[in-house]
């Protein structure tokens, strides 16, 4: 065995500070973030507070801040305790033969829910009323059962001790999708539309034969077989038409069809920049929205000074709490820092992202996006790609001509029959301009989007074609084909 030895190594390691690890993560934040991070750090840190009073100068905000660098961590106990905030916790302002009561809260019932109580209205003994409520259970929150009756039969069985045959489950599940919304507890797409169909209070003659496509010539519906549909159910190009019409009106995911005002909860896109043009120059401002303006206070940065005068026959408690304010006061100063150089690092990347695609933010126009990415805009601003990708994670920037994500004016480029170099959204375009103006009886394939694009000079492959289509969610020819 090979004797043991001690050596020493110098290594040069590079860490991130916790400052900068902040920095990091409020760079990330968009605007309706940064405002809950901020009302966290107001709760945690008693020495930081807002500042009601502050214009655009910061004079008196960093007058404070400075106060807390000059002063050493001297204070006692009692007069940290005795000098609250101004805010309470708790007020006791009540005695013992006050009255308590509760204040109801209300919220919404769930889907399932929902299901649950209209079961409850139907003649079901105990034993269906549990099989029931098993089946609405494997519900999904598109309203359909993706499980099958045997499968469902059999966890009774094993996890329940419940024995029970396929066609009981099997009636059940037919009383369930009599349940609202019409379509529930169907076990394909084919099968809620017809139960939707079904449902219609007048079965006109649209309502027949869009029944007998459903039932009959669903695969054939599907690819769009349109020649082939009307010759076999001896239907004209009308009759068709508006059978179709009547299927696409129905709902494909009937569990979507339940909206609770009180449990939903709608997403709002708040911006981070403005985009402001005066006499033809553009720049971008930050919105404050709710974000307050930050401040130490006063009243911890003038205790630590006055008893950093009286440093002897302080005891131990008293040396802690001072500890415990000064570290307070320097957690303040980072966080205020940290907000500060976020957002001169936004606003240094936005106004040079603004002047990459100066054409585009004159007009809106799609076309005039330039090839842009991460690296560009860290060479025009001398920032890291990383932080490039931050910033642009997330924010969003409101025009005259609409709200934008950072992101979208990010794109690769290629270069035409001349060389130069060209957005791939400006093809992007291209392509939803002419897909939009087809002829929707005879839609245009890839390979004739391929040649319209090397005629406009343009020279793109078919299958390049067809991943810009499908990064555009437009489905194939054959499936944007109508009558």
């Amino acid at each position: 065995m090979a004797g043991q030895k001690l050596s020493l190594q110098q290594k040069l390691l590079q860490k991130l500070s916790p400052q900068q690890i902040q920095m990091i993560k409020l760079l990330e934040l968009p605007a309706m973030q940064l405002e809950q991070r901020i009302k966290k750090e107001l709760e945690e840190n008693p020495v930081l507070e807002i500042d009601k009073t502050r214009d655009d100068s910061d004079g008196e905000q960093d007058s404070s801040s400075d106060s807390s660098e000059s002063v050493e961590s001297e204070i006692s106990i009692e007069d940290y305790i005795d000098n609250e905030p101004s805010y309470k916790y708790r007020a006791n302002n009540f005695s013992k033969d006050d009255k308590k009561e509760e204040i109801p809260f209300s919220i919404g019932s769930t889907f399932h829910e929902y299901l649950a109580e209209q079961l409850g209205l139907l003649d079901l003994d105990e034993q269906q009323m549990m099989l029931a409520e098993y089946i609405v259970g494997n519900i999904d929150e598109d309203g359909y059962l993706r499980r099958e009756i045997e499968s469902m039969v059999d966890d009774l069985a094993f996890t329940m001790n419940i024995e029970v045959s396929d066609q009981e489950m099997a009636k059940l599940l037919k009383t369930v999708q009599e349940l609202d919304p019409p379509g529930i507890g169907a076990r394909d797409l084919r099968e809620c539309l017809l139960l939707q169909l079904e449902r219609k209070e007048f079965r006109t003659e649209v309502v027949e034969n869009a029944i007998s496509l459903l039932q009959n010539y669903f695969e054939e519906f599907t690819r769009k077989h349109y020649d082939k549909i009307m010759a076999r159910l001896d239907m004209d190009e009308d009759d068709l038409r508006d059978a179709i019409e009547e299927i696409v009106h129905l709902n494909p995911k009937p569990g979507s069809a339940y909206s609770n005002p009180l449990n939903r909860a709608d997403q709002t896109i708040v911006p981070d920049f403005i985009l402001e043009v005066n006499d033809g120059q553009m720049a971008a401002y930050l919105t404050k929205g709710n974000v307050p303006d930050l401040k130490i206070s006063r009243h911890y940065a003038n205790m630590l000074r006055s008893y950093s005068e009286n440093r002897k026959n302080q005891s131990q408690d008293q040396k802690d709490a001072v500890m415990f304010v000064k570290q307070k006061l320097d957690s303040a100063k980072w966080f205020i820092d940290a907000i500060k150089q976020r957002h001169q690092t936004l606003l240094i990347t936005m106004n040079a992202i603004i002047e990459y695609q100066k054409e585009f933010f004159t007009d809106g126009d799609e076309t005039k996006l330039k090839p842009m990415i991460l690296k560009d805009i860290a060479l025009a601003t001398g920032l890291d790609i990383s932080t490039i990708s931050r910033v642009s994670n997330s924010k969003y920037i409101q025009t005259h001509f609409g709200i934008y994500p950072l992101k979208y004016f990010f794109s690769e480029s290629m270069q035409d029959e001349s060389g130069e170099e060209v957005s791939t959204r400006k093809i992007k375009k291209i392509l939803q301009d002419v897909i939009d103006a087809e002829n929707k009886r005879k839609p245009v394939t890839d390979d004739a989007l391929a040649d319209l694009l090397k005629e406009k000079g343009f020279p793109i492959a078919r299958r390049t074609v067809a991943k810009y289509r499908e990064q555009l969610n437009i489905p194939v020819a054959r499936l944007r084909k109508e009558l």
